[in-house]
C-alpha cells in the first residue's frame, strides 16, 4: 500500500500537510478506514464498464455495486499480491437520505441509494477533488461555500465526507447559472466570456461588478446603479433568486456608460485621453482640446473603445456622401447653395475665424447675426450650417464641435493619420461643389449611413 502522495494543484498549499496526514491514515489503518466509513474497494475496469452498461440499459445513473466492499481479507491480499491496482472508495449507506439547508434553495435532499460508493483516492495515490476540497475548506475554517448549482452533486459527496471526518459543515449556497439570451448555458459562442476580454473591449471593472451583482439579485428597489461600497452595504444572500438570469450585453453596455459618465472629469479625461493616444488618434495629451473633446463626446460613449469612433467622426468631413443622402438632399433643396456662398464669404473675410477664437460667446454672437442676414433661424439655419461645417446632419452640439475643429487645426494634437479634415480644407472642398449638378442627381440610399 505504499505509494507517493500526489495532491491536486487546486488545493491550498498551507493545507497539504492536513490532506497528506488524512490520506496516510487511510492507507495505513484498516480500522480507521472503516471508522470513517471508507474502505479499500478493488475496482477492475472491466467490472466498472459492465456496471455502467447495465445502468445505461436501465436508464439509471451508474452506481458502483460494492462488490469488493464485502471481500474477505484473503481475497484482498490475493489481489494485492498480484499487483492489482486499487482505489479507496467512500462507503455510502444504502438507505436513508442526506439533507442540507441551502441558503438560496432552502432544504435540498438526496436519496443515498442513488449514489453508490464513490472514489476518494485514485489508484495512483492521488486524492480526488471532493476529498481534497473538503479537507482544505475545513482546515481553512471556511464558513460559507457559494458556487454554481452545477456543484450540487459535489456537495452531496462533500457533505458525507464532512460528516465522516467529524468536520463542522459550512453553509452552502448554490447560485443559478448565467444564461444566454436563448436561455442556453452561456458559452464562448455567445461572445466574450473572460474578464480580460471585457477589459479589452472597454468595460470598466466597477460596471462589470455592478451588472454581475444584478444577475439574480436586487435590493428590493428600482435602483440598478451601485458602487462597490453600496453593493457591500446592501447585498444579502437572502435576496438571491433561484431562477437563472439572462446575460444581456445591451444592458451591460448601457450600465458601463452610466459608470463611465459617473467618473470625475479628471478620471474620465485620463482614461479616454490615454486611450486616444494609445490608438494613435492624438499626438499628445496637453492643452484644452482633449478636455473639451471628452466633455463634448462623453454622452455618446458607453465603452472606452467607443471614444475612437466618436472622435474620428467629429474630425471627419464626409460632405459629398451626406449631400447625396436622402436627408442631405432635403437640405440641399432648401437653397443650401446660398447658405454656402454666404458662409464662404464669412470665412474669407476672417469674420468666422475671429468669432471662433473668442470661443462659445463669439460663436453665438456670430451665428445670430449670420441667421439675421439670411432671414433664417432654428432648424432652417442650424441644419444647413451643420452640414456645411461638419459634413453631417447629426452630431453633438454644433457650436462646440466647430470650435473644437478650429482648435484641432491650430493645436497640432491630432495625428496626421487620424483622418482629420481641418477647416481650411473644408472650405476648399465647399468651393468646388457643383450645386446645379448636385440638385439634379438622385439621392443614394447607401450614403445615409456615411453621413451619420
Amino acid at each position: 500500500m505504499k505509494a507517493l502522495m500526489l495532491v491536486e494543484t487546486t488545493v491550498h498549499t498551507d493545507n497539504l500537510k492536513g490532506i497528506l496526514c488524512i490520506s496516510n491514515m487511510l492507507r495505513n489503518s484498516w480500522n480507521l478506514v472503516m471508522f470513517i466509513a471508507a474502505s479499500v474497494l478493488m475496482s477492475f475496469s472491466q467490472e466498472l464498464e459492465k456496471m455502467k452498461e447495465i445502468a445505461k440499459l436501465k436508464q439509471l445513473p451508474p452506481v458502483y455495486t460494492g462488490k469488493w466492499a464485502t471481500a474477505t481479507d484473503e481475497e484482498v491480499e490475493e489481489e494485492l499480491a498480484k499487483g492489482t491496482p486499487y482505489t479507496y472508495r467512500f462507503r455510502v449507506p444504502k438507505e436513508g437520505s442526506l439533507k442540507i439547508n441551502d441558503l438560496i434553495r432552502g432544504e435540498v435532499s438526496w436519496n443515498l441509494d442513488t449514489l453508490g460508493d464513490f472514489v476518494i483516492m485514485r489508484s495512483n495515490g492521488q486524492p480526488v477533488y471532493n476529498f481534497c476540497v473538503t479537507v482544505d475548506d475545513s482546515t481553512m475554517a471556511i464558513s460559507h461555500v457559494i458556487r454554481a448549482e452545477e456543484h450540487l452533486p459535489n456537495t452531496l459527496r462533500q457533505a458525507l465526507i464532512y460528516k465522516a471526518l467529524g468536520f463542522p459543515m459550512p453553509y452552502f449556497a448554490h447560485v443559478s447559472l448565467i444564461l444566454a439570451p436563448d436561455r442556453s448555458k452561456l458559452s464562448k459562442r455567445h461572445g466574450a466570456t473572460s474578464v480580460g476580454q471585457f477589459r479589452e473591449m472597454g468595460y470598466l471593472p466597477q460596471a462589470m461588478v455592478n451588472y454581475l451583482a444584478l444577475l439574480g439579485w436586487g435590493d428590493g428597489t428600482e435602483n440598478e446603479f451601485f458602487t462597490l461600497e453600496q453593493l457591500i452595504e446592501k447585498f444579502s444572500i437572502s435576496r438571491v433568486n433561484k431562477s437563472g438570469a439572462i446575460f444581456d450585453s445591451t444592458k451591460l453596455r448601457w450600465m458601463n456608460g452610466q459608470h463611465l459618465r459617473a467618473l470625475s472629469s479628471e478620471q474620465l479625461l485620463n482614461l479616454i485621453g490615454e486611450h486616444w493616444k494609445k490608438t494613435g488618434i492624438l499626438e499628445e495629451l496637453e492643452g484644452s482640446f482633449i478636455e473639451e473633446a471628452v466633455q463634448l463626446l462623453k454622452d455618446g460613449i458607453d465603452l472606452v473603445t467607443d471614444s475612437d469612433k466618436a472622435l474620428s467622426n467629429l474630425l471627419s468631413y464626409p460632405l459629398h456622401a451626406t449631400l447625396l443622402s436622402p436627408e442631405g438632399k432635403t437640405v440641399v433643396e432648401d437653397k443650401l447653395d446660398e447658405v454656402s456662398s454666404r458662409l464662404l464669404a464669412a470665412y474669407d473675410s476672417g469674420e468666422l475665424l475671429s468669432a471662433l477664437e473668442e470661443g462659445p460667446s463669439g460663436w453665438q454672437k456670430w451665428v445670430k447675426n449670420f441667421g439675421k442676414s439670411l432671414k433664417r433661424k432654428g432648424k432652417s439655419l442650424f441644419m444647413p450650417l451643420r452640414l456645411l461645417l461638419t459634413g453631417k446632419v447629426h452630431g453633438p452640439d454644433m457650436g462646440s464641435s466647430v470650435i473644437l475643429l478650429h482648435k484641432a487645426g491650430s493645436s497640432g494634437v491630432v495625428s496626421p493619420n487620424a483622418g482629420f479634415v481641418p477647416l481650411n480644407e473644408r472650405f476648399e472642398i465647399l468651393r468646388q461643389v457643383d450645386w446645379e449638378a448636385l440638385k439634379e442627381q438622385p439621392p443614394l440610399e447607401s450614403a445615409a449611413t456615411v453621413s451619420n
